[in-house]
């Protein structure tokens, strides 16, 4: 059987992978293998629409995905799931706690302004980072080291004084306290970018990609309360870092997740960098985990989840957020490669006998 494809997304990594299966392009009503955007997938899998998908059908996401992708639902269920955890003393020692504390202290508002705010007054000279939850791609980020601050991400509130009201707040954030000592190379702040394929919930089956890379900011790291609004300091996404002045566009402020490594062995010794590989690797389990239960495990359903993760100077590493939909763009040849190879590894494990058709 000719597979037929379809996509609402234009990217060399995906039709590329395609056209060398000697695959077809199909149309929205007639394909064998789609791969969607988080809104089309809604809209597809949405009651209203009345589509249902056949035996010879898969798609690129799960049904419910948000409780892994959205901010504030991953915090939640990371929470419910360590609190489980916790119940289960002897359980737990054998899982070592260590490992499931991979999240910043972090809030929900407008809902836990009142939390926060406690934490805050504990704490006056913290810092923390805001951030809408439904928003990507480093959207709506800001950096507040006081309270009143909290009043710009309300723009309909602003202005009232003493009788500003969190409860009508539209938007809603995540607030988490600020790693202010990330590792830095360079002098520069990074992150990683992981890719982890889900093939079922239940039973969970899951994949890591052994390509993955750091992303850098393009200025040198401060904590200088003026530079706070300096997202070319502070967020590494490519998207924010690509129209600084100082951006690196031959390697896209990049490094392959293999040089990163070969770095970390050199400088602070292998068995410290494998003891962070092994904590990073911990951290996506744990939160597959925290939300296997909830997730409907659909077989025509698979999905290929963003790990962003950031290491600080302690090597240790802390989840930032889980992306439905990494992008697949390309910012250099070798950023063109790793995400083809990515592509094609995923189609490998989800469409069988294509490992072996090539």
């Amino acid at each position: 059987m000719t597979i037929k494809w379809y996509t609402d997304m234009e990217k060399s990594a995906l039709l590329t992978n395609f056209e060398k299966r000697g695959w077809q392009k199909g149309t929205e009503d007639d394909w064998n293998f789609y791969w969607a955007g988080v809104g089309n997938f809604r809209m597809i899998m949405s009651p209203e629409s009345g589509y249902r998908l056949s035996d010879n059908q898969i798609i690129n996401h799960f049904p419910n995905h948000l409780e892994l992708t959205k901010k504030d639902l991953l915090v939640k269920n990371i929470k419910r799931y360590r609190k489980d955890l916790e119940k289960e003393k002897d359980k737990l020692n054998c899982l070592k706690y260590h490992y499931v504390d991979f999240l910043p202290v972090t809030y929900t508002l407008p809902g836990d302004y009142n939390l926060f705010a406690e934490e805050f007054r504990k704490n006056p000279s913290s810092v923390w980072i805001m951030k809408p939850t439904d928003k990507a791609r480093g959207i709506g980020i800001f950096i507040i080291n006081k309270l009143a601050q909290i009043k710009k991400w309300s723009r309909d509130n602003r202005g009232q004084g003493q009788n500003f009201s969190y409860a009508n707040c539209r938007d809603s954030y995540v607030v988490s306290k600020y790693i202010d000592n990330p590792l830095l190379i360079g002098g520069k702040k990074f992150d990683l970018r992981l890719y982890v394929l889900v093939t079922s919930w239940k039973p969970l089956i899951a994949y890591k990609h052994q390509q993955g890379f750091a992303r850098f900011c393009a200025v040198k790291y401060n904590t200088d309360v003026e530079d706070f609004d300096n997202n070319f300091i502070h967020l590494t996404n490519v998207s924010i870092q690509k129209y600084g002045d100082d951006y690196n566009e031959k390697n896209g402020g990049k490094w392959s997740l293999q040089n990163l490594i070969l770095y970390l062995n050199a400088t602070r010794g292998k068995s410290n960098t494998q003891k962070l590989l092994h904590e990073i690797d911990s951290i996506i389990v744990h939160s597959l985990r925290a939300v296997q239960t909830l997730m409907i495990s659909d077989k025509h359903c698979f999905e290929c989840y963003g790990y962003d993760i950031i290491i600080d100077s302690d090597l240790r590493p802390w989840l930032i957020e889980v992306n439905a939909s990494p992008s697949l763009s390309a910012t250099t040849n070798t950023d063109k490669m790793m995400k083809h190879s990515l592509i094609n590894d995923i189609i490998n494990i989800v469409v069988p006998g294509e490992a072996n058709s090539e």
